[in-house]
C-alpha cells in the first residue's frame, strides 16, 4: 500500500517538474490580490506542507497513535516570505523534499498503516490515509498553479 502512495508521489513529482522549472521568476511572483498567493506562494505552502506531513509520517510510525497540531498556512506562508525566494530554488527544494518524503512513504512498514493520526481539532485517521490524502492535496495546488497560468 505504501509503496503505491510513494510511487504515485514520484510520478506526480517528474510530471511537474517539468513545468514548474519552465515558469520564470517574475511569473511565479505574480499576485492577483493580497489575499491570493502567487504560484511561488502556492508552492512554498506545498513546501510546508511536506514539512509537516515528514513529521506526522515518521512520528505515526513510531507510536500507537499520533496527535499533531494543524498549521496556520497563511502565516507559514507569510512568515516564510516565499515571494522573496528565487523561483527554481522553491523548485528544487519542493522536488527534492517530496522525493524524500517518497522514500520515508515507502518505508513505513504496513503494520502501523491503521495507526490512528489525528491532525488538529479534525477526526482521527489511519496513517494509510494520511499518506494517500497528502498525494492528493499536492496533486489539488499542482491543478491550481496549472490554472494560474492558464488563465
Amino acid at each position: 500500500m505504501f509503496e503505491s502512495v510513494a510511487h504515485d508521489l514520484i510520478r506526480v513529482i517528474d510530471q511537474a517538474s517539468i513545468g514548474l522549472r519552465a515558469i520564470d521568476n517574475q511569473r511565479a511572483g505574480i499576485t492577483r490580490s493580497p489575499d491570493v498567493w502567487s504560484i511561488k506562494q502556492i508552492l512554498g505552502h506545498l513546501i510546508d506542507s511536506a514539512s509537516n506531513n515528514h513529521q506526522r509520517f515518521v512520528r505515526a510510525q513510531l507510536a500507537t497513535e499520533l496527535s499533531f497540531p494543524g498549521y496556520e498556512q497563511t502565516g507559514w506562508v507569510a512568515s516564510q516570505d516565499y515571494q522573496a525566494r528565487p523561483w527554481l530554488e522553491l523548485v528544487d527544494l519542493w522536488v527534492f523534499y517530496n522525493r524524500h518524503l517518497a522514500h520515508v512513504i515507502r518505508r513505513i512498514p504496513a503494520e502501523a498503516a491503521s495507526v490512528p493520526c489525528r491532525i488538529g481539532g479534525n477526526d482521527p485517521i489511519p496513517l494509510s490515509s494520511l499518506a494517500q490524502d497528502y498525494v492528493a492535496h499536492v496533486g489539488h495546488h499542482l491543478e491550481q498553479i496549472r490554472q494560474r497560468l492558464a488563465g
